[in-house]
């Protein structure tokens, strides 16, 4: 019998990732890696090289980031952030899994879902620019739609009402922003549910009929459980995209109203191409959200975890060692 020469085809594999690697290394790896040293440095102005690690200029090294966090435009910068994530997110997982359920319902078949999938999905392919634009618009003072529509419905209870300027006021700015980031997201978010519903199966769902669940309950303890690992995915890219906010609030009010749109990002933004190109401190603050985000990631990861799962591996792990004892 003839031998045949074997052709090992995964070395290849190491061939077609290496433009992917070398780029993510280029615009990925190295400005991160660079935005934590420059944290520690006083680097500031455009255009600068010269730049020295804290302790060699006589400063503690952690001064920057004690600037940024003692900072109260950076402390009211981050209130914000929670604040308009926490209004917009509320309302936009709890849309999307509304709409979730109505869709994946077994025992009613909606007609036209397709077309309603569509449009709740729309908003999310609109640019950001153009729907904070849009929203300007709409709320402008002295004329406006929200304002004209106001003034019309006061009319006709025969009340005179003037013009309000929502842009001028910190609660609405916050309010508004907060409703068109959840106006743009929530039917991304009823996206992913709805492919998680549909992974389960099917047999899961006639057992709890079976059983006598009715519609409410097969959502809440067969559905929601069953799709755990998709929730901590939206969870936590939200979060992510939520303390990251940027477009929407900066072209919509920008810093106006006593700051009631500044958004951490923007804080950052501010601070490294405003003017004073505190590039040090605006690396310190990026540095500052970075591990934020790790910290909550880590832990929603932690408290949405598949227990079950965990303690398998626990027991094979044990398994394992007694084996090796007794070897």
């Amino acid at each position: 019998m003839r031998n045949k020469k074997l052709v090992n085809y995964a070395k290849y594999g190491y061939f077609f990732s290496i433009p992917f690697i070398l780029t993510f290394c280029v615009f990925t790896l190295y400005p991160v890696v660079y935005t934590f040293v420059i944290g520690f440095t006083d680097l500031k102005g455009a255009g600068n090289t010269d730049w020295h690690f804290l302790p060699t200029v006589g400063k503690n090294l952690f001064a920057n980031f004690k600037d940024v966090l003692t900072s109260g435009t950076f402390q009211k910068a981050f209130k914000n952030t929670w604040i308009i994530w926490i209004l917009n997110f509320i309302p936009q997982i709890g849309f999307a899994l509304l709409f979730t359920a109505w869709f994946t319902d077994r025992r009613s078949k909606v007609k036209g879902q397709g077309l309603f999938k569509i449009l709740f999905y729309m908003p999310n392919i609109i640019t950001a620019a153009t729907l904070a634009i849009l929203f300007n618009v709409m709320f402008g003072y002295p004329k406006g739609p929200a304002n004209d529509i106001l003034i019309g419905i006061s009319k006709i209870f025969g009340v005179e009402r003037k013009a309000y300027n929502f842009n001028a006021n910190e609660w609405p700015v916050k309010l508004i922003i907060a409703f068109v980031q959840f106006y743009q997201w929530y039917g991304h978010t009823m996206v992913n549910l709805i492919a998680g519903v549909i992974g389960i199966s099917p047999e899961v769902f006639e057992a709890a009929e079976i059983d006598g669940a009715n519609r409410v309950q097969t959502f809440f303890l067969v559905t929601i459980p069953c799709i755990r690992q998709i929730m901590l995915f939206v969870l936590v890219t939200s979060l992510i995209g939520g303390l990251n906010m940027f477009d929407i609030p900066q072209l919509y009010i920008g810093t106006n109203a006593n700051n009631a749109g500044l958004t951490t990002n923007m804080y950052i933004r501010n601070q490294a191409f405003s003017g004073s190109y505190l590039y040090n401190r605006a690396a310190a603050a990026s540095v500052i959200l970075f591990i934020i985000i790790v910290v909550l990631s880590s832990i929603l990861f932690y408290i949405l975890r598949d227990k079950d799962e965990a303690k398998i591996k626990k027991l094979r792990k044990q398994e394992l060692r007694a084996a090796r004892k007794g070897l």
